[in-house]
């Protein structure tokens, strides 16, 4: 799968795809990521890539025709183009399993007080925003969904069946749930043991207990994500 992210600061977005998992998803030619200074695309000898707002307001607005050279340049047959944008919809693991589906995804940083909201309106196939504040810029917000994104991509994940139990995952009965505790050595620590039930060796018990943490967890924390309970 191909990733392209346009931004003003490629030096913010290239530590983060170079390590981890990432990097070695790279090197295995699982994904390939392409970081693109739409600098570049402006025009002029200060390559202004801002300018200031129509009626007056603080701070510079990212350029329209920037944005657009940007995007053509890089995109290509079967893409899928998002804004990472505060004014958008929270970026959610259906999303992020969504995206996993297209052969490349470009994804376009915003800065300063934003950008021209032609960019939304004609330029991108959708907005997406990471949760209810906002940034600096949209290159922390592009790296967050890229990690989501990617880490669907077949064998990126040295166990893909972890993929199956995740939090905010379907599960096989169509529940979506909090991921149950996980535990490790050392069995006790600080008079903190580790639950019988890890130890049993029976796996029909560990799940079912897995399963009752998880629905208790989600319960406890995001009571949302469940089902209303009958009254009755």
């Amino acid at each position: 799968m191909r990733f392209d992210i346009l931004t003003l600061h490629p030096e913010l977005c290239r530590g983060p795809v170079s390590g981890s998992i990432l990097g070695r998803a790279q090197e295995a030619g699982l994904i390939d990521v392409g970081i693109h200074d739409l600098r570049d695309h402006a025009e002029g000898r200060h390559r202004q890539a801002d300018d200031a707002p129509y009626g007056g307001g603080s701070g510079m607005v990212m350029k329209v025709d920037v944005v657009d050279r940007g995007i053509q340049a890089v995109r290509q047959a079967g893409g899928h183009v998002v804004l990472m944008d505060p004014v958008a919809p929270t970026f959610r693991q259906a999303d992020a399993l969504r995206l996993a589906q297209v052969p490349q995804l470009v994804l376009v940083c915003g800065h300063y007080e934003g950008v021209d909201a032609r960019v939304r309106e004609h330029l991108v196939d959708e907005a997406l925003s990471i949760g209810d504040y906002v940034l600096t810029g949209g290159e922390l917000a592009a790296l967050v969904v890229l990690d989501a994104v990617a880490r669907q991509v077949p064998g990126v994940l040295g166990n893909p069946d972890s993929l199956g139990v995740e939090s905010f995952t379907p599960r096989d009965d169509g529940q979506v749930l909090l991921e149950a505790p996980q535990y490790t050595r050392p069995r006790e620590y600080r008079g903190w043991e580790v639950p019988d039930v890890l130890l049993s060796g029976h796996h029909a018990l560990i799940d079912a207990w897995r399963h009752e943490r998880a629905v208790a967890l989600t319960r406890r924390w995001r009571p949302d994500l469940l089902p209303p309970e009958d009254p009755d």
